[in-house]
């Protein structure tokens, strides 16, 4: 049910608060480039800086702008299973249409400490879960073997956003779990190659900026215009790179306000793109011809 693309919004500020009045903008923008859903408060959102308060006020607002048009997935992940619990809980009373559960962070639980920390989310609530693996993040990788064991245990386990960077381990997913988890690639840069694995789309950060190309790729993709996907994927391959010159979310936070959609203002302790960077990224937004 999580095929396609996902987009991982970013959370625009405006003087230490939410812009509610940009995201809006935002989300009317990603419903009208033909997203799948949106993915509100993930690591591009700036989650982990984002109060309990705030955090709940934008999984509602969210329902509420989209009124069913396209998916709401919340991010509810935490490095504590009490917190990621209750997070879960309030976003299924907002109306959510799935959560995203990232690996606990900092702490390093086992593979057996992961599983029973996402088999206690899933069976406390009712809407589906996509799991999120980054270990580049997390410091902690879930394995094949324990997701697939995982899923033995849950029944509201649907898919997984993988971020590991292995295509042998996102292919070891599709051998061990088959159709019962859709591999989403958690990576721009990986989104053809997780299709010709057998993933069925992408938790994109580029999609906020250009949805429908993103989109495009994966049905021309899908509708077996291989060639033609191939073509386009090569052609955002420079902005896919852009988006990480420097740490998620800076360099898509300065594009989307060189592009007029919000203030590039973040949260400390992520600070504003390096002038260096900010040249770069100009140049590859031209390049695509996003600016002159």
């Amino acid at each position: 049910m999580f095929n396609g693309v996902y987009t991982a919004l970013i959370t625009p500020f405006r003087g230490g608060s939410i812009d509610l009045a940009a995201f809006e903008r935002i989300v009317e923008q990603q419903i009208k480039g033909g997203v799948d859903g949106l993915v509100v408060l993930g690591s591009t959102g700036e989650s982990s800086t984002v109060s309990f308060e705030e955090h709940i006020e934008l999984i509602g607002k969210t329902v509420t702008i989209v009124k069913g048009r396209v998916k709401v997935v919340a991010g509810t992940g935490a490095n504590s299973t009490k917190e990621a619990v209750w997070l879960s809980r309030e976003a299924e009373k907002a109306g959510v249409d799935g959560v995203l559960l990232v690996n606990p962070y900092y702490n390093k639980p086992t593979q057996r400490g992961l599983i029973v920390h996402f088999e206690t989310i899933a069976r406390s609530i009712t809407v589906p879960v996509i799991l999120y693996n980054i270990p580049g993040r997390t410091g902690v990788n879930f394995e094949p073997a324990s997701v697939q064991e995982l899923l033995s245990r849950t029944d509201n386990i649907r898919a997984m956003k993988e971020a590991s960077g292995d295509i042998n381990q996102m292919m070891a997913l599709v051998e061990l779990c088959g159709d019962s988890l859709t591999i989403l690639s958690g990576d721009d840069n990986l989104l053809l190659p997780v299709l010709s694995i057998g993933g069925r789309g992408v938790i994109s950060v580029l999609s906020n900026i250009l949805p429908a190309e993103v989109k495009r790729v994966i049905t021309l993709y899908e509708g077996g215009s291989i060639d033609e996907a191939r073509a386009l994927f090569y052609r955002l391959l420079p902005l896919c790179r852009a988006m990480f010159f420097e740490t998620n979310p800076i360099p898509v936070k300065e594009a989307m306000a060189m592009l007029g959609h919000c203030t590039p203002e973040l949260r400390l302790p992520l600070t504003p793109l390096s002038d260096a960077n900010r040249d770069r990224l100009k140049a590859v937004l031209a390049g695509y011809g996003l600016l002159k």
